[in-house]
């Protein structure tokens, strides 16, 4: 539907539409896998209508309907500089208008004190529990630092504030390093952080290596999804397959991860470290916490009662000592 009207009224639809699919509950499946099936086509179904409203936007992403927003700087600075028309879901325009916010203003992360600032089509750090655990855990003495899939960068941050002499984050994607970069760089970082596009893993090998991957062995439906849902689990198993080439002999590993994968059935414990023990890995400690809101919200998501019993954990792993 190409929305022509009053743009209020275009917001209003939306959010009528919003109330009638949270309406349609869905049933919890035959087990917690099969909820977790279920709840992501309901996911996937909600988006594919809600991304039905389009809005056309004019040259320089003016919308000409009454009552619209100016939206230029925050079209710009998701998608670059436009002399041509088109179209955009109401939905996404909505999304490209919140992350122009949150850039901004910024994420406070207060385990650090800072302000960190999202771009657009990258996963905020809005959950800091992890951040608390990488603050809590002993740094080794600490000459060079990874951080893997850095994201926005507030862990590559984090590791320079807290002592590493020098620290190399990489990010797959494009928008992450830019993002990461300015991050950085409004920090004062930069002269101790490097911010590469990689896959994975940089060249050379660490003394202290940290890694968030995505908790939930999915496929992602867009770019900010990347941020939760990990195809196949295909980053948590490169990273640890790859992670011994990567540390110095006493080198350690900090895994930043959920344990929401087991509570849904997606994987399980002994499957994680059979994956650690084939690496060649072994634990040397482990720190949990849990979610700061544990409280069903609304009683309408199915995913609400193992969300409450999650664990979040971070795992030191290293290579075994040579004796001698």
């Amino acid at each position: 539907m190409l929305w022509r009207g009053n743009f209020r009224n275009a917001r209003q639809l939306l959010d009528a539409l919003k109330r009638r699919l949270d309406r349609c509950l869905m049933k919890t499946g035959s087990d917690p896998a099969d909820t977790f099936r279920r709840y992501r086509q309901t996911r996937a179904h909600r988006a594919s209508v809600l991304g039905k409203v389009l809005i056309e936007l004019e040259p320089d992403f003016v919308i000409d309907l009454p009552h619209a927003p100016d939206v230029r700087r925050a079209c710009r600075q998701a998608f670059g500089h436009s002399a041509e028309r088109g179209v955009i879901s109401l939905q996404e325009l909505l999304g490209v208008i919140g992350a122009y916010e949150w850039r901004r203003h910024g994420v406070e992360v207060p385990e650090l004190g800072i302000r960190i600032h999202p771009h657009y089509g990258v996963f905020s750090p809005t959950r800091s529990e992890y951040v608390a655990l990488a603050v809590e855990a002993p740094l080794p003495d600490t000459a060079t630092a990874f951080d893997i899939g850095t994201g926005t960068g507030v862990l590559a941050a984090l590791l320079a504030r807290r002592g590493a002499r020098r620290v190399v984050a990489t990010d797959i994607e494009e928008r992450a390093v830019a993002c990461a970069r300015d991050n950085v760089r409004r920090l004062g970082l930069a002269d101790r952080v490097e911010i590469i596009q990689a896959d994975m893993f940089p060249a050379g090998r660490a003394d202290l290596v940290i890694c968030n991957p995505p908790w939930l062995p999915a496929t992602p439906t867009s770019p900010l999804e990347a941020g939760v849902y990990d195809r196949g689990g295909r980053m948590l198993t490169t990273f640890v397959h790859r992670l011994p080439d990567h540390l110095t002999d006493n080198g350690e590993a900090w895994l930043l991860l959920s344990d929401l994968a087991e509570q849904l059935g997606l994987r399980t414990r002994a499957e994680l470290t059979d994956m650690f023990i084939r690496a060649g890995l072994i634990v040397r400690g482990r720190l949990d916490t849990h979610p700061r809101q544990r409280r069903a919200r609304s009683g309408s998501d199915p995913l609400d009662s193992f969300r409450i019993a999650e664990t979040i954990s971070l795992w030191r792993l290293g290579r075994p000592s040579t004796p001698g």
